[in-house]
């Protein structure tokens, strides 16, 4: 309901991108900052002390995600920001037709080789892609892609755990 709302303000004054940006920065600041995130968690706490602290921190950011942030507070929701923001990013993903995907490999791929493969995945879906990106060892070499409940695995130990798993039920 609140990331709806947020969305559809931001859609009608045409500054998605800029919410967007916003939003996201004040998400990845809270889990930086673990003071700020245990300040909006608290129940305990009144709304008007955490609507108080925001506004000495937001100052004169995006006015929208600002007023967006002081009625969480206000309303005893501004715990569940990273959660809206989640679903605030999957409504402007639908609309824009961006796959989100998280791509793993066994080694650090350089930026240009991330680029290489979400160019290929771009063309292969017909949608543009927003990746992030992990590193696992485990996976031996090899990659796996996780688009939402799709997964795509690619790797060698995906393999050999297919190949066991074939080996150890066929009679």
């Amino acid at each position: 309901m609140y990331a709806r709302a947020l969305y559809e303000a931001a859609k009608d004054k045409d500054r998605l991108d800029a919410v967007r940006e916003e939003l996201a920065d004040f998400v990845q600041a809270q889990r930086e900052v673990p003071e700020l995130r245990e300040l909006l968690r608290n129940p305990q706490l009144d709304h008007r002390v955490k609507a108080s602290a925001l506004e000495e921190l937001l100052g004169g950011d995006e006015e929208l995600v600002r007023n967006f942030l002081l009625l969480l507070a206000e309303k005893n929701r501004a715990g569940e920001v990273e959660e809206i923001a989640r679903e605030f990013e999957q409504m402007v993903a639908l609309e824009e037709g961006i796959l989100d995907v998280e791509l793993t490999t066994a080694v650090e791929l350089s930026d240009e080789e991330a680029r290489d493969v979400i160019k290929q995945i771009e063309k292969a879906s017909g949608r543009k892609v927003e990746a992030s990106r992990r590193v696992d060892p485990d996976l031996i070499g090899g990659i796996v892609l996780q688009a939402g409940s799709m997964r795509l695995d690619a790797s060698v130990l995906g393999r050999l755990n297919r190949l066991r798993t074939e080996l150890t039920t066929r009679r």
